[in-house]
């Protein structure tokens, strides 16, 4: 299979830059698989597991948060705010971010605050789900 340059970028670190096979991220529209020679495309990422099949070694998942992903030249860019390896997700932190955020929805304090509670129970299930599939268990 045809490889393709791939830069994934966090808010605080450079998270991969190199050759990819096939990455698959989560977007606005569902799960976008993109190969070597995809046609241009910008799209909005949203909470969720990236994957990225690199040349010879096993696939690299990540839990990503919200960001972009463009596509053009043979060449995919993904910005996003954070990106973790299976092995960097601390679980009991995820466990305890979850139930904190499961708690605030329940106090119902306004719409904001209920959709901030939303967004991050979404980003700490996410990285929970992430977290047993990298390392074989389950939630």
């Amino acid at each position: 299979m045809e490889a393709f340059l791939v830069r994934i970028l966090a808010a605080d670190r450079n998270f991969y830059e190199g050759p990819c096979e096939c990455l698959t991220i989560p977007t606005s529209d569902g799960e976008q698989g993109i190969l070597a020679h995809h046609s241009s495309m910008i799209a909005a990422v949203k909470p969720g597991t990236l994957h990225c099949r690199i040349p010879g070694q096993p696939v690299l998942l990540a839990a990503v948060s919200t960001g972009i992903v463009k596509v053009e030249a043979n060449e995919a860019l993904v910005l996003v705010d954070s990106a973790e390896r299976p092995e960097e997700i601390d679980e009991a932190r995820a466990r305890r971010e979850a139930s904190e955020a499961q708690e605030a929805m329940l106090q119902r304090k306004s719409r904001q605050e209920y959709q901030l509670a939303q967004a991050s129970l979404a980003r700490a299930l996410n990285r929970l789900r992430v977290k047993a599939h990298g390392t074989g268990g389950g939630l």
